[in-house]
């Protein structure tokens, strides 16, 4: 399989995965005071959201690509 096609299937499957997931979650540790030996941490929790238009895009340019790599080997 060529590379370009290769490089479709990726982005296509990152594109449906970015359709089925809303959004990511993390949690981050934040240093809230750091007075010599004392630290106080507060943990945040963090969210991306992953806009619809980038998993449609990235599903379209997936394809593109993998037909033009189908294309391109014959």
């Amino acid at each position: 399989m060529k590379p370009i096609a290769v490089l479709g299937v990726f982005l296509i499957a990152t594109g449906i995965a970015g359709l089925l997931i809303a959004n990511i979650s993390f949690t981050e540790k934040k240093v809230i005071v750091d007075a010599g030996p004392l630290k106080v941490t507060a943990d945040q929790e963090r969210t991306i959201p992953i806009p619809t238009i980038a998993g449609v895009i990235a599903v379209v340019v997936g394809a593109g690509l993998l037909f033009y790599g189908r294309k391109a080997g014959s």
